[in-house]
Order: C-alpha cells, then sequence, then structure tokens
C-alpha cells in the first residue's frame, strides 16, 4: 500500500509540468462550462432576476409544452436541421471533390499555392466575411454593378428569403471546403503508390484509378468524418448567420441558436430559450453519443 503512494507520488511529480499546463484550460472549463450549468435550473421555472434561480417559481415541464407548440419554434427548428443537413453534406462532397482534383495536379509549386489560397478563407471571422459579402451582393455591390453592365436590373439579394438560405449554405462551403479538404490529401497520401503502377501496368487510367484504388481508399476516412458530422445536426453556425440575416429573411435562415439569444437577451424571455438551449444540447447529446458508437463500429474509430 505504500508502495503504491509512493509510485503515485513520484509520477505526479514527474507529471507536475503537464498538469500546471493543463491547468488553465481546465480552470477555464470548470469557470465557463460547468458552473453556468446550474442556469439550466430556468428552462423549468417561471424565472424572474429579482427572485433569482433558486427563489423563482418550478413550472415543471410548462416552458417545453410551451416552446413545441409555437409556430415560431417549430420554424426554427426545421430552419435548423435542413441547413445544417445542407452543410455536413456538402461540406463533405465539395473538400472530397476538390482533393481529388487537386491530388491529381503534377506541378507542385503550383498545387500548394492553390491549397494555400483555398485554405486562406477559413480563418477569416464571419464579422469579416459579413461585411465582404454584404459589399459584393448588397443593392450597391459588385454583383448588381455587374449586372447593371448587361442590362439585368438590380435585386435585393440580401432582403431575398429564396436566396439567402442557398447564399447562407454555400458561403459557409466557400469558407471551409479548403481546410476541410487538408484530411483527404492526408489520407490520400496513405495510399499505397504500388497499387497505382500496378493499376497503370495492367492499362487502368487515371479516372479508373480513382475509382477503383482512390476512393476505396478514402473510404474509412469518408465513413468517419460523416458519422461523426451527425453530432452537429442542430449546429447551423451561429456566427455565420447572427452577422448576415436580416428580419426579411428569418422565414428561411433564423435558426435554433439565433431565435434563442433574441428571445433570450433581446425580448427577455430567460425560461423560454433556456428551454430551446437545453432541448438542442440534449438532442446534440445523444447524437453525439450515438454518431461515436457507429464511428466505433464502421471504422473502428476510439476516443480514447
Amino acid at each position: 500500500m505504500k508502495g503504491s503512494k509512493k509510485n503515485l507520488a513520484v509520477r505526479i511529480k514527474d507529471q507536475a509540468a503537464y498538469y500546471l499546463m493543463c491547468a488553465p484550460g481546465m480552470l477555464w472549463l470548470f469557470f465557463f462550462s460547468i458552473v453556468p450549468m446550474a442556469g439550466i435550473l430556468m428552462a423549468f421555472q417561471d424565472f424572474k432576476p429579482r427572485r433569482g434561480i433558486f427563489g423563482s417559481k418550478f413550472v415543471g415541464w410548462e416552458n417545453f409544452e410551451y416552446l413545441f407548440s409555437m409556430k415560431d419554434a417549430q420554424n426554427v427548428i426545421m430552419n435548423t436541421i435542413i441547413i445544417a443537413f445542407a452543410k455536413i453534406v456538402l461540406n463533405m462532397i465539395v473538400p472530397l471533390a476538390f482533393a481529388l482534383m487537386l491530388n491529381e495536379v503534377r506541378r507542385i509549386r503550383f498545387k500548394k499555392t492553390v491549397q494555400t489560397i483555398v485554405y486562406l478563407p477559413h480563418f477569416l471571422s464571419w464579422v469579416i466575411l459579413a461585411s465582404v459579402m454584404t459589399n459584393i451582393f448588397g443593392y450597391d455591390g459588385i454583383v448588381n454593378l455587374i449586372g447593371g453592365l448587361f442590362g439585368y436590373e438590380k435585386k435585393v439579394f440580401l432582403s431575398d428569403a429564396g436566396f439567402f438560405r442557398g447564399f447562407i449554405i454555400w458561403t459557409d462551403v466557400w469558407k471551409e471546403f479548403g481546410y476541410n479538404a487538408v484530411i483527404y490529401l492526408a489520407a490520400l497520401t496513405g495510399i499505397n503508390p504500388a497499387l497505382y503502377e500496378a493499376s497503370a501496368i495492367d492499362g487502368a487510367g487515371r479516372w479508373k484509378q480513382t475509382l477503383h484504388i482512390t476512393l476505396p481508399g478514402l473510404s474509412t476516412t469518408v465513413v468517419l468524418l460523416t458519422v461523426l458530422a451527425l453530432g452537429n445536426i442542430l449546429n447551423a453556425g451561429f456566427d455565420q448567420v447572427f452577422n448576415t440575416y436580416n428580419p426579411m429573411v428569418y422565414s428561411t435562415v433564423d435558426i435554433l441558436d439565433t431565435w434563442v439569444y433574441r428571445i433570450g437577451l433581446t425580448k427577455l424571455q430567460f425560461s423560454l430559450a433556456t428551454a430551446a438551449g437545453l432541448f438542442k444540447s440534449v438532442v446534440s447529446f445523444v447524437l453525439i453519443v450515438i454518431s461515436y458508437a457507429l464511428a466505433y463500429k464502421f471504422a473502428d474509430y476510439t476516443i480514447f
């Protein structure tokens, strides 16, 4: 017993530097993620700020019943699922297609230049990109300016609800596809070059090599990333939507996160907003657990 305690003390002493490195992150996690979880109680209360969390009246599931009966809430949940699902699918297909095409480029300098260019938007915040997109698609923006040269009338793109949903989806794909392609490019380097050499001897062209060697070689990576993405089905991108949308397009792009922000901080309906946020968190948690179970089953992927 004494020996085990001594070994533990020695191990802690040897790894003290690592514990110190982890301490700031653990403290941040505790104060900003664990402590605020006490606020979950507001979802089951008629919360009054002057009474506080522990003094407000308990109402049970009333906030959730009201939430799911609201037409606006049903609409934002549907918008969230549609936008998030479209982003997940396109953020799998577009980076994969780009990685396959870039992999066929033989000029290394050109290949690296293109990869760097498409990689850069990932590092720009939506605060900056929202301003850029407004200047491009605004009423006096570049798109309307070019259209006017060809005789087209100016359009208010950013107030068109039908246009805006596609705009949100495709601008997100444009921003992230270069970054997401890095994973596929890394996976491509793991495919044995001897397979391509053997297929070339047998007369296979680049297209057949892609179909029968490259895509099967990437299948595990594709399955893994697709399964792990299921946990984000209710994350449609708060930063992007919040910085670009307006009341004219609420019907098609108002998502759960932006709705919770408006209901909670603008209209001060704290209990309703907390109920909506808790609903999203619970669903996301269940989907993450399921996605990791599927990842282990189909791709032999484990966290620990």
